[in-house]
């Protein structure tokens, strides 16, 4: 994407608050954040509020929420003012129905007084097997109530009648809307395939492609980086800017997000397979926004080489919008869940332990920070949220009370009992209790009997934790400390026989 010669480029993220930020609209906030960054420019965050009849009351706030959670800082918008606000559609009116007059005084675009139920009457009319859903375009628009068919004096006297009317974008047929898309390259649509697109509906509210425009250009937008959903809508606001003589920013329309299972990532199919679709569920499962950020990064750019894991101050040293590619890019849960635990690594194992508090306690645990802080440290390779201390890793805070059947019937053998009693008996003291101590221990016991140590490290492991992964056995014994050993060894061998 070209970048401007002569000023800084400002870029936008333009949500609308239907509902709560998608992780696809975080994405695009991240690649509009990391372009503005990388090259000194401007992010602005913009509330496209013109849809009403859709609109959800604490939308807008979750947005404001979920990018201050994963660090994205606008430059203007809500609560940033800056030269060209305000940064709520809503609020700017005015502006749109100036533009609109404009373009309606210029033979650009016309007034369409026709009623829901004449609207249908010529869809039926003109219908047809090769065109099951006709167009109000150049091909029947003079057949319609508009001001195109009915001249200016009736026009005009529907208008005084207060006669509800939108305003049509008025679109020539027979010519080529070409533009230059960074991520797919030269890009050409036909007017015959667009229709007279309504620009300003009978409540006098703009659509999103008359609001887009105008404001694209008021606010200064010099690049345009949005979802490829947005792409059929491209040629319309190509033929706005020709309309207004204005010069369109560049564009870059990013790859879908897709579900494992094919096809675009919506709620529906997101709910069925078990992945969140709103950024909001991923701060409450735990996620680290860093690593939500790094992961959706990767949906649909590479920085070139092998490496993964990025901060988001990294990102923005190598992101480049010409390394996006143009294929949609499937989501993968498990990918994500590895770069939390990736990411998590480089938090205090304090933090981490008292982000784990309320989980703990929730399921009875009694909390303790300098044991919990220890687990954590131990668990570093391991654990991929906090939260997991209460579940998958809860045997480092009560005894186990079932042991893995798989894991029994292939380690737990008939000496088996015997061993762990023997090791529980020679367990060094609080003074030799560590590392060293313990394999020394262990390993002299297994020399004793003519064994491999790992006949005894198996079930040892077993016993303590009640599964046959986890870190390493020794440094696991001493974070668990003498006592618990002593017990679940001794609890195991009674258990198990």
């Amino acid at each position: 994407m070209p970048d401007s010669d002569t000023a800084a480029p400002r870029v936008r993220f333009a949500p609308s608050p239907t509902g709560y930020l998608h992780i696809g609209g975080l994405r695009t906030a991240l690649y509009n954040f990391l372009f503005a960054r990388r090259h000194g420019g401007v992010f602005i965050l913009r509330i496209e509020d013109t849809d009403r009849s859709r609109f959800v009351d604490d939308a807008e706030a979750d947005i404001l929420s979920a990018l201050d959670w994963s660090g994205l800082a606008f430059d203007e918008g809500p609560g940033k003012p800056g030269r060209v606000g305000p940064y709520r559609q809503s609020e700017r009116r005015a502006l749109y129905a100036e533009h609109a007059e404009q373009l309606v005084r210029d033979g650009a675009a016309y007034l369409a007084f026709d009623t829901p139920g004449e609207l249908d009457l010529m869809r039926d009319r003109l219908a047809t097997e090769a065109n099951p859903n006709p167009r109000y375009d150049a091909t029947t628009r003079l057949a319609m109530r508009n001001s195109l068919s009915l001249g200016d004096e009736a026009s005009a006297r529907l208008v005084n009648d207060g006669v509800p009317y939108v305003v049509r974008l008025r679109v020539d047929p027979g010519s080529d809307v070409r533009f230059t898309d960074s991520v797919r390259g030269e890009v050409t649509f036909s007017t015959d395939a667009v229709d007279d697109q309504v620009l300003v509906k009978s409540d006098g509210m703009p659509t999103y492609h008359l609001a887009n425009v105008v404001d694209d250009h008021l606010m200064g937008i010099t690049h345009v980086i949005r979802g490829e959903e947005w792409l059929p809508s491209t040629p319309k606001h190509m033929l706005l800017y020709r309309a207004f003589g204005w010069e369109a920013p560049a564009m870059a329309h990013l790859p879908l997000i897709l579900s494992p299972a094919g096809g675009k990532l919506s709620k529906r199919n997101a709910d069925t397979l078990g992945i969140p679709v709103f950024t909001s569920a991923y701060r409450e499962e735990g996620y680290e926004s860093s690593a939500l950020l790094n992961y959706l990064a990767f949906l649909g750019w590479n920085p070139g080489d092998d490496r993964e894991v990025y901060t988001l101050e990294e990102l923005v040293q190598v992101f480049s919008i010409e390394r996006v590619g143009s294929a949609g890019v499937h989501f993968d849960v498990a990918k994500l869940q590895w770069f939390n635990l990736q990411h998590l690594r480089s938090v205090d194992p304090t933090e981490i332990a008292a982000r784990s508090r309320p989980a703990l306690e929730a399921a009875g645990i009694t909390f303790d920070a300098s044991y919990t802080a220890r687990v954590v440290a131990l668990l570093s390779e391991r654990l991929a949220f906090p939260q997991d201390l209460a579940t998958t890793w809860r045997w480092f805070f009560d005894d186990p009370v079932s042991y893995e059947e798989q894991g029994v019937r292939k380690r737990w053998k008939e000496d088996s009992a015997g061993l762990v009693r023997t090791l529980a008996d020679r367990m060094p003291s609080d003074e030799g209790f560590d590392h060293d101590g313990l394999e020394s221990v262990l390993r002299d016991l297994a020399e004793e009997r003519g064994i491999g140590a790992g006949r005894i490290i198996h079930p040892v492991r077993l016993a303590v934790s009640g599964v046959t992964t986890g870190p390493g056995l020794f440094e696991l014994l001493v974070v668990l400390g003498r006592d618990t050993c002593v017990r679940r060894l001794v609890r195991a061998a009674e258990c198990l026989g």
